[in-house]
């Protein structure tokens, strides 16, 4: 499969044109060891995976060609179809990755050359390049030159003037183009696309091209291209009928043009202060800034124009180590004010989640200031300061909102505030813990009712900034109160997450705090007694859902306390009542200590904390435990002893002595349950066990063959494979014998259901070997005329699931197993399925479809039907042959 995967991995192959395929031939040498040979093979190549091989050995070639310290003409023509080739290539193509690779370590000999080349072919391209569908190729070409290619990025730097006009125009004509079809939705998409692609590279160009000190003549073509840029980003910002990606993406140029273009750098955050804030001084403002950036400079500027520039000012400007000065300070507080004004003016969800997703931004820029920043913003930033009280307002409002991203957003905009307000305060030394705003939030938090889903997120917070001392020393029963919501599906995930951070950090405070080992007791009274006394008298929704969410991660956290688990909930077991800690054994209606034991044990094995099943019962818990468990008045006790037995992380883990004992107890006791729901659990567990059985089988076969005497490191196989594998058949015959006992007539409808459903697993997952393939049993085996009689006799019952069952059964089992049965009783089948299809009750009607049925899967229909006519002829006489004949017919059509 692996060499089938590899040949369907398409890589569209790499041509040239006619006159450079006629270049390449007339320069190839003789010997085919040229550069130009080198190409030639390439080319005529049709598999792009193939041509991979030949781009690589390219600089290689060209390193021994070096060694004669001379770029002969060949080379020169070669380095120029390259850079063709490389123009040529689908932006998406592997091979236009792998060629920019090879040629970024051309030995510096040739770069003089191969920077010639690629300009060449690149201005060729800008040039010739007039369709306005053709224009997406050349800017993906110019985007693909400047990504981590240092010939393409040289080329551009040396066309910046022809690049920066050709993006101008591609935008004109898109743009006007987009305009002229509106309402053509298809073409429009396509057209926005480019739109928005032109605008990225417009962006990648000023990032990353070093050619932009020219910009300061002011009449250069580089500055009125780029002047023309700015207008048309302005004018994209401000148009609502454009994707709001395009709208941002302009905010985003806007930003990064007025920063190329503006002189002094000093002076640039007042200036975007006075844009954001739109207090524009006509009269200082730079004229260019004035023609270009028109509507920005005014009052009236649109919301999503102005969100936009500030998702620009905090994207596009450095703020890392406060490098504005005090003037980028006074920038970073205009911009956050601005976008408080926006929150209480955006009502559009997605401005909503650009606003949240800018507002995050805000405070990453703050910290990323605040690391070498002046006292006065410290003073602005700090947990008392207005702008953080309206951060925290805008959490709180906003934590509970329908967008799932955005209460996202609400927790990395609170996680920073506690960062901000700590690289404020970290100077003083004082005690986090103990400073007063710290102090406030978490009492605040501490109040509000456990039904918000946001106070949990902002509680790990605070726990992974602080700590979950200072938590429980204001609320020490947290643990408890938070296992109390757990019986709500909708709160389960939050609060089983923030129970996980605060038990871990805990663990983690404690470990490092204590000199020996007796700080586990803290620990286990903390975290683990308010979870065995929610398992022990919780209510069902409640246990369930801490099983499934919180018991887990506890046990992955600190797999030792199985061991106290264990230990106190067999105290609570053995305890007389009235004087345990929690119910003992539980009844019909409570599961108490046993119950949670089994779940505990159950849960820890499922995860691998148990190594073995021999740990448990040898170690922890008594086999007249385990029994208790296995007939349990209380239906999920039950269930979840079997799933100790039944389930674990190691599908091929051998199944003990022990546990084919319990097993075969249980089912004795347990086939009759009268709810669908705990028979079907009790069916999926056995053949989880089943599967477990066949496949360590085949281990213990491969272990048999090697005359290996016991998988090492393994408890359950210290004796011989073949003494494990007859417990197996012993044990798969001995639950054969039990089920096809059940089946007795008279015997309940959820008996004969759960019986035959676990004869259909084993006959599923025990199936007929093929192939030299080894099993360790097969149900065939073990059934007789007696058991075949049986399971007919549940296809007459009235039970409609119980004919499926059994039918479903026998064709599991092979065609060959049944033909000792014999003609004659076969005949008798087809008899009795005549007779019940005549019959007026329903059920009679149905039962006779399956005989039929079975019949036909026999291949015993054409004779059975033959016998019956001759009985027929003989029966009616030779006047009557024409009636034989017609109900031959209607038969054979029916079946």
């Amino acid at each position: 499969m692996g060499v089938k995967k590899k040949k369907e991995t398409q890589v569209t192959s790499l041509t040239v044109c006619h006159q450079d395929l006629e270049t390449l031939k007339s320069l190839a040498d003789v010997e085919g060891e040229n550069l130009a040979s080198l190409l030639l093979h390439c080319v005529q190549l049709t598999d792009g995976v193939s041509q991979i091989r030949y781009v690589k050995q390219i600089v290689p070639l060209l390193e021994k060609a070096n060694k004669n310290g001379t770029c002969d003409p060949t080379i020169r023509s070669c380095l120029d179809i390259l850079a063709g080739i490389y123009l040529s290539l689908n932006l998406k193509n592997p091979l236009k990755k792998v060629l920019a690779s090879s040629l970024n370590g051309l030995p510096e000999f040739f770069l003089i050359e191969a920077t010639q080349s690629f300009t060449s072919r690149l201005q060729e391209e800008l040039n010739t390049s007039t369709d306005l569908y053709s224009y997406r190729k050349v800017i993906d070409n110019i985007s693909s030159c400047m990504e981590n290619f240092d010939l393409g990025r040289s080329s551009v730097n040396n066309l910046l003037e022809n690049v920066l006009h050709f993006l101008q125009k591609s935008l004109i004509e898109i743009s006007e183009e987009n305009r002229k079809l509106a309402g053509n939705h298809i073409v429009q998409t396509q057209l926005m696309n480019d739109l928005l692609v032109s605008i990225r590279v417009s962006v990648m160009l000023v990032q990353k091209v070093q050619g932009f000190q020219r910009l300061h003549l002011k009449n250069s073509p580089t500055w009125q291209s780029m002047c023309g840029l700015l207008s048309m980003f302005t004018n994209f910002l401000s148009d609502d009928g454009l994707l709001q990606t395009i709208q941002s993406t302009s905010g985003l140029a806007v930003i990064l043009f007025i920063k190329a273009m503006f002189h002094p750098p000093e002076k640039i955050p007042d200036l975007i202060s006075s844009v954001l804030l739109r207090s524009v001084d006509p009269t200082s403002a730079p004229e260019w800034l004035l023609s270009c950036c028109k509507s920005l400079c005014c009052a009236d500027v649109p919301p999503s124009a102005l969100l936009f520039l500030c998702q620009g000012t905090l994207t596009m400007l450095d703020w890392q180590e406060g490098r504005m000065g005090p003037s980028g300070e006074a920038l970073l507080l205009n911009t956050v004010r601005v976008l408080f004004t926006l929150s209480s003016q955006i009502k559009e969800s997605t401005l909503e989640m650009f606003l949240s997703r800018i507002l995050a931004s805000w405070t990453n820029s703050a910290i990323q200031v605040l690391d070498s920043s002046s006292p006065s913003l410290k003073d602005n930033l700090n947990g008392n300061a207005d702008v953080v009280r309206r951060l925290l307002d805008y959490v709180y409002t906003h934590w509970e909102h329908p967008l799932d991203a955005l209460r996202h957003q609400t927790k990395i905009i609170f996680r920073n505030i506690l960062q901000m307000h700590q690289l404020t305060v970290e100077e003083s030394g004082s005690d986090l813990s103990a400073d007063r705003f710290i102090f406030e939030l978490t009492e605040s938090l501490l109040r509000l009712e456990w039904h918000s889903k946001g106070k949990y997120t902002c509680l790990g917070c605070l726990v992974d900034l602080i700590g979950i001392d200072h938590i429980l020393a204001l609320a020490k029963t947290i643990p408890s109160q938070i296992l109390e919501v757990m019986g709500d599906q909708s709160l389960v995930p939050y609060a089983s997450d923030l129970l996980e951070t605060m038990f871990k950090n805990h663990k983690s405070r404690l470990k490092s705090q204590a000199v020996d080992s007796t700080w586990i007791d803290k620990w286990h009274e903390t975290w683990v007694s308010p979870l065995l006394c929610v398992l022990c008298e919780g209510n069902l929704d409640q246990k369930s859902y801490v099983i499934d969410y919180y018991l887990p991660k506890l046990l992955n956290c600190n797999p030792e306390s199985l061991s106290y688990m264990v230990k106190i909930l067999q105290t609570s077991a053995d305890a007389k009542t009235g004087q345990q800690s929690f119910p003992s054994l539980g009844s019909y209606d409570s599961r108490g200590a046993l119950g949670a034991l089994m779940a505990c044990l159950r849960t820890a094995r499922a995860h691998g904390h148990l190594q073995s099943a021999t740990d448990a019962w040898r170690d922890l818990v008594s086999s007249a435990r385990i029994k208790q468990g296995l007939i349990h008045q209380h239906c999920q006790v039950r269930i979840d002893t079997l799933g100790l037995l039944c389930e674990s992380n190691r599908s091929t883990e051998i199944v003990s002595t022990e546990e084919m004992q319990w097993i075969q107890f249980f089912i004795t006791y347990n086939l009759n349950s009268q709810s669908p729901g705990v028979r079907q659990q009790i069916c999926s567990l056995l053949k989880k066990l089943f599967c477990r059985i066949q496949e360590s089988s085949q281990v213990l076969y491969k272990l048999e063959q090697s005359k290996s005497k016991h998988e090492p490191g393994s408890e359950s196989t210290r004796q011989h494979p073949s003494v494990s594998l007859q417990q197996y058949k012993n044990f798969m015959s001995s639950i054969c014998n039990s089920l096809f006992e059940a089946l007795f007539p008279g015997s309940s409808y959820p008996t004969r259901f759960s019986a035959l459903t676990i004869l259909g697993s084993i006959a599923e997952v025990f199936p007929v070997p093929e192939d030299r393939v080894q099993t360790v049993y097969q149900l065939s085996h073990d059934i007789d005329v007696g058991r075949f009689q049986t399971l007919m006799e549940c296809l007459t019952g009235t039970f409609e699931e119980v004919k499926i069952l059994a039918f479903d059964l026998l064709m599991k089992l092979p065609k060959t197993f049944v033909q000792f049965q014999g003609s004659v009783k076969l005949q008798g089948l087809f008899q009795a399925a005549l007779e019940l299809s005549t019959s007026t009750k329903p059920y009679d009607c149905v039962t006779a479809s399956y005989l039929l049925n079975f019949l036909i899967w026999q291949n015993a229909l054409p004779s059975s039907l033959s016998a019956y006519l001759k009985t027929q002829r003989v029966a009616c006489g030779d006047g009557d042959k024409s009636a034989a004949v017609v109900e031959s017919n209607t038969l054979i059509g029916s079946y």
